[in-house]
This record gives C-alpha cells, sequence and structure tokens, in this order.
C-alpha cells in the first residue's frame, strides 16, 4: 500500500511556526507516511539530522514580520502574499503530496485549493471562526504613557476599521487568483482551510464546538535537540524558569529576574539568542540561549514567558502555573483563556514594573488554586493525541 505524501509548511514568523509543524510532522507514522517539511533556511538550526525531506522557504524575514506586528500594520502586504503562493505552486508540482499541513503560511489559502489538495492549518482556537473574538489592546508605543483605560475603548473602536484593513490583503489575493472572497472576518483571513488544527488545551475554550472543519489537537510541544541538562540551582530554593521566546520583550528581564529574586526563587533563563541586560547572572540566576523546556518545566515552580501558546502549553501540561509578560494581541488572547482559567495571570510588557511584577508573582506563588488549575489542565492532556488526531483527519480528507 502506498504511503500518503504530507508536505509541511513552516512559516518564518517566529520558532513557533517552525516547532509546531516539526513536532507533527515527527510525529506521523513513517510506515504510513512520506513526510517533506518545508522550511525557512534561518531556522535550518532547528531541523538538523531530521528523518524526512528538507526543502528551503523563502519567508518574509521575521523582523519584519516583528515590526509590522509592533506597529499595528498587516503583517502581510499583497506583493509578499503573490509571491509566496507562486513559490507554494512550484513545491507542490514538484513534490505532489497527498495533502499540506501549514502553520500560519496564509498563502496555502490560495496555492492548496488551486491545486486540489487538502489543506490543514495548525492554529490556536482564539483565532477560529469558531471562538468569538474581543480584541484586547496590544502594547504600542503610546500605551506606554497614556491610561489602559483610555486607550483601550479607543482602540476597539479602531479595530472596527483596522481589522478589515489587516484582512485586505488576503481578500485580494484570493481575488487575484479567482477564489471566492473570505470576507472582512480576519479570523477567516489567519485559519482558512479544509481542517483547522487547534493546538491548545480543549479545557480553556468551552464555547468552541468542533466538527469537520475544526477539531483540538492538544499542545504541540517542541524542546531543542541535542540540549544537555543544564545545571540547576541545588541552593533549596523554587525554581523559577523565564523564557521570552523569540518574539517577547528581553527588556522586561532587568525588572523581572530581581523581582523573582525577592519573591524567594532561584532563577534559570533561557534567551533563545536574543540580547539581555548586561548583569543578570548571579549565584541564584543561571542564564543560557536555550534549554530543554519540558526538563525545566518539569522542575519548575513557576514559569514566566511572553504569553504565548508554545510556551505556556509547555508550562501547563506538567501542571506549573506561568506569569505571561504580553505584548502582542496574540499573546493577551492566549493568556486570557489561561487567566479565565485560572492557571495563570497577565502583565503587560509596557507596564512591567518591579511592583507590577511582584503583584502576580506572590499569589502565584502563594495561592494554592493557581497550580490546582494547572494540574486539571496537564491531568486532561494525553501524549500522542495531536500525531493521532492529525493522522486520522489526513486520512479521512485524502478518502473524499
Amino acid at each position: 500500500m502506498a504511503k500518503t505524501k504530507v508536505l509541511f509548511f513552516a512559516e518564518g514568523a517566529t520558532l513557533a511556526h517552525v516547532a509546531r509543524p516539526l513536532v507533527l510532522a515527527r510525529a506521523l507514522d513513517p510506515s504510513e507516511f512520506d513526510v517533506v517539511l518545508a522550511r525557512p533556511a534561518s531556522f535550518a538550526w532547528v531541523t538538523k539530522d531530521e528523518p524526512f525531506g528538507l526543502i528551503d522557504l523563502r519567508c518574509q524575514s521575521a523582523e519584519t514580520f516583528g515590526a509590522r506586528l509592533d506597529r499595528g500594520r498587516p503583517l502581510y502586504d499583497l506583493d509578499t502574499l503573490t509571491d509566496y503562493v507562486r513559490q507554494d505552486l512550484e513545491i507542490l508540482e514538484d513534490q505532489q503530496p497527498d495533502a499540506v499541513v501549514g502553520d500560519f503560511r496564509l498563502s496555502l489559502s490560495v496555492s492548496a485549493r488551486k491545486c486540489s489538495l487538502p489543506y490543514l492549518t495548525i492554529c490556536d482556537a482564539y483565532w477560529s471562526p469558531e471562538h468569538r473574538l474581543h480584541p484586547p489592546l496590544p502594547v504600542f508605543p503610546v500605551t506606554r504613557f497614556l491610561p489602559i483605560s483610555i486607550a483601550e475603548p479607543i482602540f476597539r473602536l479602531a479595530t472596527r476599521v483596522a481589522f478589515p484593513v489587516h484582512a485586505r490583503p488576503m481578500r485580494r489575493l484570493r481575488e487575484r487568483f479567482g477564489l471566492p472572497s473570505l470576507g472582512v472576518d480576519l479570523r477567516q483571513a489567519y485559519t482558512d482551510a479544509d481542517v483547522r488544527l487547534f493546538a491548545n488545551f480543549e479545557r480553556l475554550f468551552p464555547a468552541v464546538r468542533c466538527g469537520e472543519r475544526a477539531t483540538f489537537i492538544g499542545p504541540v510541544n517542541w524542546s531543542p535537540a541535542g540540549q544537555q541538562a543544564p545545571d540547576l540551582p541545588n541552593d533549596g530554593r523554587p525554581l523559577a524558569y523565564v523564557t521570552m521566546g523569540s518574539s517577547g520583550d528581553p527588556a522586561v528581564l532587568g525588572r523581572l529576574v530581581p523581582a523573582l529574586e525577592s519573591a524567594g526563587l532561584s532563577v534559570v533563563v533561557a534567551t533563545a539568542g536574543k540580547p539581555i541586560p548586561a548583569g543578570l547572572a548571579s549565584s541564584r540566576t543561571r542564564i543560557f540561549d536555550f534549554v530543554p523546556g519540558d526538563l525545566l518545566c518539569r522542575h519548575a515552580r513557576i514559569v514566566v514567558c511572553n504569553g504565548g501558546s508554545p510556551t505556556t502549553s509547555q508550562a501547563l501540561v506538567h501542571g506549573v502555573p506561568v506569569l505571561g509578560i504580553a505584548k502582542n494581541m496574540d499573546q493577551f488572547l492566549n493568556m486570557r483563556t489561561i487567566e479565565a482559567y485560572g492557571a495563570g495571570l497577565t502583565v503587560r510588557s509596557d507596564k512591567a514594573g518591579r511592583e507590577a511584577l511582584q503583584r502576580a508573582i506572590v499569589p502565584l506563588l502563594e495561592d494554592p488554586s493557581f497550580r490546582s488549575r494547572a494540574t486539571t489542565l496537564a491531568e486532561s492532556y494525553e501524549p500522542g493525541t495531536a500525531g493521532r488526531v492529525l493522522a486520522e483527519r489526513i486520512q479521512k480528507l485524502c478518502a473524499g
């Protein structure tokens, strides 16, 4: 029996959009699936020594993506998306897959359909049409000075115009290639596919109803390969694991680390290779570029991150409450669900002074309800679910 060929597209916007397809590509049974992963050359270090085929993918740089995000601009312009489609079509023609899986490769909404291929997208439930969107106020230059109580209602009014503007490049792209419009719903623009695969705890989204077009696969956790276990502090203090990831604000570490130490914690910081404020390392704080996140989460009393779903999910899989120091809308949306469930707290990165950080750190350490709720989520997690559900959905789509 011939294997089902699956082509994964990993967009280069952030490390998470490469890591999730990689983890799922590994999860497919090689006796049943022939896997190929297309990812940007800048992330080749993530995919080194993988047993399946790898393709370099032209992507807008992570720096350009981050700059657009920080300035509130559409994440991709029409020319970039058009170039993406043309490159996608070349790869699809060359590889001849049976199914396509993408992670924020928005152009696949066009290219996979032009090739009449089943298309599945890895995404977060809070961006999907199945979830009602109440946009939180992200960090902008003005929010560092303007009271949030004033800025937030202004922003909510502005989103009525801004969100359709952000959806416009995808609408125009589909028109350019003769496909029906997705309208002005930004959720459709970001998650259109034959099947949406939600890489989240289902319990965080009780109102979301899944079906043929959407399903939960659970957290998709990644740790860098070949990383030796770091030399953890053995001073008897509880441990805080800190990583701001590839899209967090490392400047906050200068206030965060002292706040954690003053709360009686030892600290391990993973920088993701980004520059951080000088002088943070001490007898109680150890600094690394990358660490095996799963291992650190198993030892941690608290995990502090940028609030994005990859690290928060990694922490919660191990029953560890999280402090999210959020900056962009994706991070705020993710932390909103975790806060509502009672498994973590959020601090805005533009308001993350030492006192604000301590007001969040202390209850996460002292109120047992946070760990209890995190443990409940951990108990709902079943390892292997993501790969199993993905395989089932691919086979179902390919069978017609």
